[in-house]
């Protein structure tokens, strides 16, 4: 009790301190789903489904490769492991002790298959302008087999020693003997045969692009598809201990054309920035730079991906999906656990139970997982792309794991309350939670240091500085095989109340209204009173965020206003609208508490003359007194006339075929708009003024009538410049009146 009175009083000090500057409510941000936690950093953390963060296996660094993409992984006989690579060519060989070197350099630029051969080498495919190598277990090498087509993505051996590759770009399969004779097995009409692998009675399996299907191709190259899969790609196949497929499965958005080897491009900077994507793991175009390094084209478009599953039986169903996630590879880890290699954020996912769920189990500094073989060891080595790096993955709990989260904007200087979290405990196990604060958007140097971790899960102050942005950081420890779990972390925030704006004011044309949207009865949008004929009108609803209006129409001395404001901290917003004659200093009211920003004034009660509006948008239902703030804007000047103008007529002359009436329009406060008369009181004429056009409160016009037009009565009608209308009439053969 003690203790939490001690922080009520401090949290309750923080809150008089910053009455003044910060607004009343406070934000919580929380971080507790997958999506959520996903936005953060890992180090030897795992993250399920349901958005548990936990210790998880340790990737431990075991070469750091000279080139920039690491594409498939070999194991050899004595503990080795050979690696391709791009973008030169090379094979490289990591020793049992963890030793690398230069195995085979290739004169191709991508080595994207790697397969054993007889005797202890391996079978090299390289990419563009492909070839097969064959090179013994010193690394020298010769060309074992030249087909005509350009990429070489997947070899295959089977146990009489003959070789099997998948080529682009016509989707060709070929058939190479031990002695290096090759011919098309099966022509896949696809436009690249991606992925070669072994089903459980020796028949070969091949995975496609363009499109993405997987087939079954027996001894004698007639083919069966087992999946239509409606992706553009087959990356990778996989064949578990039960005979049971998997099948990695890529679509693009964007088109994805290969593109012709036409040679280097050159490009803006020095240095290019190496980026790959599933598209250039299987089409190997480069661009080369002024310092002789190079790197693929990075394809227009994002990805997504899935992992497709294929008994036995030939039934097959869709065990894991990601909208941002691509599959590069998969393992398998015990009896029915898949491990799934993504890119572009270095992620390994791990699919277990029944149906399968996902569960993030490594995320390491890269951005590509492209490839996944476990060891003789039993753990699993990956490699990587954007930089190219090859890890190992342990089967053990890491003893320590850091979780770092996304950083949150608080949009301006913001004053932090209190920080907690929800975990799971074991005895001997800590989670320790600390904050550092800036006022960058990317941490840096200008930050805070962080803070000493917090001692109360159930509600700790922050202490870090006030500024716009916040981090936080989760130290996870685990004892004796034990770990704790961390399922939500919570931290609360003032931000500094800032000023609502008026952006704007439209001033809609005299006697314009709008319908309310679908009304029971018609009512005018914003308008509360009465018409000038006592129609009766609903009142006004309760208003949204700007206004929708309905159908126009028009009512008499009626005028529309219609305002934005924006708050940047959210705030609900009230308005008070004031008007002054122009000329005077004062404002009276004319409405307050408004939730609506729409207002229609009933100016018959106000007298004649230009005024201005002033629309004051208050933010004090979300603030307290101390706090809260006003934003206000003013409105163009706009005229107020409901009175008609008068027509005064002057000299009638009169023949017997001709008859000319002179007569005056003139307005007290507005300009005279138009004249007209008529014969009959149905048919209209206009009749301009003697200076040919009407923008001025007294015009002078000249009705000339010929023949029998002449000796008839003429009633002459005028309005002004805000539709007030005045009548006069010239009987026949006399004076006008008005």
């Amino acid at each position: 009790m003690r203790h939490n009175l001690r922080f009520g009083l401090a949290a309750l000090a923080v809150s008089l301190a910053t009455a003044a500057l910060h607004a009343a409510l406070p934000t919580f941000w929380q971080v507790s789903t997958e999506g959520e936690f996903l936005k953060g950093e890992f180090e030897n953390l795992s993250i399920d489904s349901f958005g548990q963060l936990t210790l998880g296996p340790t990737a431990a660094p075991l070469y750091d490769a000279s080139a920039p993409f690491l594409w498939t992984l070999l194991a050899a006989p004595d503990g080795s492991v050979y690696v391709g690579s791009g973008n030169d060519g090379q094979v490289f060989r990591i020793d049992a002790s963890g030793k690398a070197n230069v195995f085979f350099d290739a004169d191709e630029l991508e080595v994207h298959a790697l397969a054993a051969a007889p005797g202890g080498g391996l079978y090299v495919g390289t990419s563009p302008n492909g070839k097969i190598y064959k090179v013994d277990s010193s690394g020298k090498g010769a060309v074992f087999f030249d087909p005509a087509d350009k990429y070489i993505w997947s070899l295959a051996v089977d146990p009489a020693g003959v070789v099997y590759a998948a080529t682009g770009d016509k989707g060709v399969i070929y058939k190479i003997t031990p002695d290096g004779k090759g011919a098309p097995f099966y022509l896949t009409k696809a436009t690249h045969a991606m992925t070669l692998a072994f089903d459980s009675q020796g028949r070969l399996l091949a995975g496609t692009e363009s499109p993405g299907r997987v087939f079954q191709i027996d001894a004698s190259g007639k083919p069966f598809v087992l999946l239509d899969s409606g992706y553009n790609e087959i990356h990778t196949l996989k064949v578990d201990r039960t005979g049971t497929i998997f099948a990695a499965a890529v679509r693009n958005r964007a088109s994805r054309n290969p593109q012709a080897d036409t040679g280097p491009t050159p490009v803006a900077e020095s240095t290019p920035t190496a980026s790959v994507s599933t598209e250039i793991t299987a089409i190997s175009v480069v661009v080369e730079s002024a310092q002789g390094t190079s790197a693929p084209r990075t394809p227009v478009g994002q990805s997504s991906g899935a992992v497709f599953r294929i008994t036995t039986d030939g039934a097959s169903d869709l065990i894991w999906e990601s909208r941002e996630d691509t599959p590069y590879d998969l393992a398998f880890q015990g009896d029915r656990d898949v491990l799934v290699a993504t890119g572009n954020e270095g992620k390994i996912y791990l699919l277990s139970g029944d149906p399968y769920q996902p569960t993030l189990v490594s995320r390491v500094n890269v951005e590509q997982v492209t490839t996944l073989m476990p060891d003789r060891s039993g753990r699993m080595l990956f490699a990587t792309s954007n930089p190219g790096k090859v890890f190992r993955l342990t089967t053990d709990r890491a003893d320590r794991g850091t979780f770092t989260s996304d950083v949150r904007d608080a949009q301006t200087v913001a004053a932090w309350g209190s920080i907690r979290w929800h975990a799971t405990i074991p005895n001997g196990t800590r989670v320790e939670i600390s904050t550092r604060s800036g006022n960058t958007r990317t941490p840096d140097e200008t930050w805070s240091d962080w803070s000493s971790p917090y001692s109360d899960r159930e509600g700790s102050a922050i202490s870090s500085p006030r500024a716009r942005y916040l981090q936080w950081r989760a130290v996870l420890v685990g004892a004796r095989g034990a770990a704790p779990l961390l399922t939500s972390v919570t931290a609360a925030y003032l931000p500094r109340n800032l000023r609502p704006r008026v952006t704007s004011i439209t001033v809609y044309p005299p006697g314009t209204v709008f319908q309310r949207q679908f009304p029971v009865d018609p009512e005018i949008a914003g308008f509360e009173g009465d018409t000038p004929d006592r129609r009766a009108l609903a009142r006004a609803q309760g208003g949204q965020p700007g206004v929708s209006l309905g159908r126009r129409g028009y009512e008499k001395g009626l005028l529309t206003f219609v305002w934005r404001a924006d708050d940047e901290n959210r705030d609900t917003l009230s308005y008070d609208v004031s008007y002054r004659r122009e000329g005077e200093a004062a404002w009276k009211a004319l409405k307050r508490g408004l939730t609506d920003q729409i207002l229609v004034w009933d100016t018959t009660s106000a007298p004649n003359g230009r005024y201005v509006l002033r629309v004051e948008a208050s933010d004090a239902q979300s603030n307290s007194p101390a706090t809260a703030l006003i934003g206000a804007m003013e409105s163009s000047a706009f005229d107020v006339d409901n009175t008609a103008p008068t027509i005064t007529v002057g000299a009638v002359k009169r023949d017997a075929n001709r008859a000319t009436i002179s007569f005056e329009v003139r307005d007290a406060d507005s300009s005279v708009q138009k004249a007209e008369y008529s014969l009959d009181g149905d048919r209209w004429i206009t009749v301009y003024p003697r200076d040919g056009i009407a923008d001025s409160r007294a015009e002078q016009y000249e009705l000339v009538l010929e023949g029998d037009a002449a000796a008839r009565a003429v009633i002459l009608r005028a309005n002004d410049a805000l539709n007030n209308v005045a009548s006069a009439d010239v009987p026949a053969g006399g004076s006008g009146r008005r």
